[in-house]
This record gives C-alpha cells, sequence and structure tokens, in this order.
C-alpha cells in the first residue's frame, strides 16, 4: 500500500510540475511525458531520482536491480526537461559506456523516445536530443579525455569497476554547469577508496540507494534466481554482488578478507581432534553481549579447521545448551571455556546439560589483542582453514583491530582465539619420532 502511494505522489508531482508547459508542447515531448509516467507506474520506489540537497546519488545494488535502468531514466528525463544541457556518462571502458548504458536493454536509447533523438554517433560516442541537449560518452581508463569538458549533470556506472579514482576526480572539475550540477552513481559494490569515501559521506552530501537482487524477483527469471541463491547465497562473493554489501576491512585489522578467501575449504580431511570453545555473556538481551561458541579441529594433516560458528545472544541456559549441541554434533572431545566473569557458574551450567562432558576452564591473563596475536600469526603462516563461509564470524575478525577499540565486544573472535589456541597448543605438547 505504502509502495502504490509513493507511485501515486510521484505522478502527481510531475504532472502539477508539467502542466503549464503541456499546453504548448511539440509531439516529442509529449511523448517524453508519456515515457516518463509510464516509468514511474512501473519503478520501485528507490529508482526514483530522490529529492533533497544531495550532490551525489549513490545507488549501491545487487545484480540484476535495475541500476542500468535507474541511471538511463534520471539523465534522460534530466536532459528531456532541460534544453541544451550538457550529460557525462562514464563507464569503467568506452565500450561498456556504449554497449550498457546507451545500446544496452536498459540503456538510453531504450528510454528515450526514437522522437526525440536527434542523433546518436556510435563512433564519438555522443547522443543529441532534439532539445540541444548533449549526452558524452567517456572511459573511467581514459581521464585525460574529461579534462576541460563541463558537464550539468554525470552518470558514472559501476564505479567500484574502475580502475583509480583519477577519472572520477576529473569529472568533478568539470562538473560546474548550472545551478545544481548533480552525479548519479550506480555500482555493484567493492572495497574501492572511492565507494568507502562516498558511503562515509551519506549525511553530507551523499543520498544513499540500496537494493539486492532480490528486490527485483518479480522481473527476473525464477530458474535464475534460484541458481544465483543455491549457487552463491551466503558467500563473500554473493554479499557483494547479490545483497549488494559493501565489505570493508577496517585499518589495523588483524585479519583481511582476502586473507581470510585464500583458506577457505570446503572439505576436510580426517580429524583428530575437535574443541568446542565458548566465551559466555552471562546476562542476555538486545543490548547484551553475544556469547561466542566456535567448532574447530585438528586434522591429519597438522592443519587447523574453524568448522562452525553458533554465537548469538543468549541466556546462560540456551547458550549452554547450544554449546552441547556443538558438542554432540561435531563429536568433540572437549569444550573450553573462559571463567573470567562467571568462574565456577560457568562449569555448572554447561553441566546442568550435559555431566559427563569434558570441561576445561580458561581464564584470560593477558588483554584480547595479546591472546589474538598468535593466532593471527597462525593465519599468516597457513595453518588454518575456514570451512564453508562463516561471515559473522569474519565480519568481526575484519574489524579486530590491533589496539582493541571495538564495539560491539568481539565474543565470537575470542571464542576462536580459545579454540585455536587450545589445539595449537596441544598440538605443540605431541611427542613426535624424529627419524635418523
Amino acid at each position: 500500500m505504502k509502495h502504490k502511494r509513493t507511485k501515486l505522489q510521484n505522478v502527481t508531482q510531475l504532472l502539477q510540475k508539467r502542466a503549464d508547459c503541456l499546453r504548448n508542447l511539440p509531439l516529442s515531448n509529449l511523448q517524453a511525458f508519456v515515457n516518463r509516467l509510464q516509468w514511474l507506474k512501473a519503478a520501485r520506489p528507490q529508482q526514483i531520482t530522490p529529492q533533497g540537497n544531495w550532490r551525489v546519488w549513490l545507488v549501491m545494488a545487487g545484480r540484476g536491480w535495475g541500476k542500468t535502468r535507474t541511471g538511463a531514466e534520471d539523465i534522460a528525463h534530466y536532459a528531456l526537461w532541460n534544453d541544451n544541457i550538457r550529460a557525462a556518462v562514464i563507464a569503467p571502458t568506452y565500450a561498456d559506456a556504449r554497449d550498457t548504458c546507451v545500446e544496452g536493454e536498459s540503456g538510453l536509447l531504450r528510454v528515450l523516445p526514437p522522437s526525440c533523438v536527434a542523433k546518436w554517433n556510435r563512433s564519438l560516442g555522443e547522443l543529441v536530443l532534439t532539445n540541444g541537449s548533449r549526452i558524452k560518452l567517456f572511459s573511467a581508463d581514459r581521464p585525460e579525455r574529461l579534462r576541460g569538458p563541463q558537464h550539468h549533470r554525470a552518470w558514472c556506472d559501476e564505479l567500484g569497476a574502475w580502475n583509480d579514482r583519477e577519472a572520477f576526480d576529473q569529472l568533478w572539475f568539470g562538473l560546474r554547469l548550472g545551478k545544481d550540477p548533480r552525479v548519479i552513481v550506480t555500482t555493484t559494490p567493492r572495497n574501492t577508496d572511492m565507494l568507502r569515501d562516498l558511503f562515509k559521506r551519506q549525511s553530507d552530501d551523499v543520498h544513499l540507494t540500496r537494493g539486492r537482487t532480490a528486490d527485483n524477483a518479480e522481473n527476473l527469471s525464477p530458474h535464475v534466481m534460484e541458481q544465483l541463491t543455491e549457487r552463491y547465497g551466503g558467500t563473500r562473493l554473493g554479499r557483494q554482488e547479490l545483497d549488494a554489501e559493501l565489505l570493508t576491512d577496517t585499518e589495523n585489522a588483524l585479519w583481511k578478507r582476502d586473507q581470510i578467501d585464500t583458506c577457505r575449504v570446503s572439505s576436510v580431511p580426517e580429524l583428530r581432534r575437535i574443541v568446542v570453545a565458548i566465551d559466555p555473556a552471562l546476562s542476555h538481551g538486545v543490548d547484551a553481549d553475544e556469547t561466542g561458541i566456535i567448532a574447530a579441529a585438528r586434522g591429519a594433516d597438522g592443519l587447523l579447521y574453524v568448522l562452525s560458528d553458533w554465537s548469538g545472544r543468549y541466556a546462560p541456559d540456551a547458550w549452554a545448551e547450544r554449546a552441547v549441541m556443538l558438542y554432540t554434533d561435531m563429536r568433540a572431545q572437549m569444550i573450553v571455556a573462559e571463567v573470567n566473569a562467571g568462574g565456577e557458574l560457568v562449569e555448572k551450567i554447561l553441566r546442568q546439560k550435559a555431566p559427563h562432558v569434558l570441561f576445561k576452564p580458561v581464564r584470560a591473563l593477558r588483554n584480547k589483542v595479546e591472546r589474538a596475536l598468535p593466532v593471527a600469526a597462525l593465519y599468516e603462516q597457513g595453518r588454518v582453514r575456514h570451512v564453508g563461509n562463516l561471515n559473522l564470524l569474519e565480519d568481526q575478525m575484519c574489524r579486530f583491530t590491533t589496539d582493541g577499540t571495538m564495539s560491539p565486544s568481539p565474543d565470537r573472535v575470542d571464542a576462536l582465539v580459545w579454540a585455536l589456541t587450545e589445539l595449537s597448543e596441544t598440538s605443540r605438547g605431541e611427542p613426535r619420532i624424529r627419524s635418523l
């Protein structure tokens, strides 16, 4: 209902703005007006150019969300209703700008009524409208071409795939025509300096629109959606390309995403020893810390494997039950739990659920960073593997910095550290037969 009401408001606003102009419009402009009404009827509210005093409209969305159509509609509408303006379309390469932004299924030539197009020069990359407006194509890998031209409006497509920021900087120097020059950026998120910078400027001059591939499911093949979800759902690539998450690394973090990705596996060898580690929270609620519950193992190949993350916000009885379930499912040999806060109460709660569980209390004598550094070194040495995708744990790892300042508390990381510390220390303590 809210969706329909928003659409009606958009249509009403357009009619009010154009009422005085419609009486004397030529046929081509009437066709443009009809096209715009059709778009307002079909589009989702997030695809309509927002109101406000923004300089950059950042549309950060998943594959198939409708980013190209959104960018094309914005530029086409602005160029059609403002005579003799200059607009720029910049994509990673010239071929991308031409084949996707202009000639593609959702490009400008599909959005603009043919009667409004005076000329399309494919070799020069220039689209001229009957009202004198010109839309010029540029390539992000040729930033020097943006030295000199001036524009009223610009569309930057797939900014996350640009090699560097020089083209974006050169565009800003030339974005100085008219009273209110603006930029629309349509992109799938990637961890680049430019996108991180724009993301941080949301409260300043950037209007952020986010969207998932699933938002446009009704216009996509159900078979394709099923395949994409099955193959990439929950993976780092899926979170980026389908769910449009900006997966960033924190400066001075002990772990980096690329490093974690290189240690990911889908299967494990024979497992010699399995432990479940707990960093318990003795309170629960919306604002309480999580209880970290991590299962890890040492394989026959000598490597350490992080198997499962069952962490979450639980009451004491609930986290004890979860930990015992994981212990049983994994056929673990031991539960390791930090007892700094709870003392003997931690063991007592666990034994109420499993009286005969092998339990080892551990007490933190050093701060979190000092405890984590040796474990981070194991990753650097290539001695740790992640089995499948452990997204919430990995997000927390990539925010865990050397200065120890992190909110909320890194309870998943704490449990990970206890598990891998136990396994690595046991491994070092085992007797070995030296060959002569």
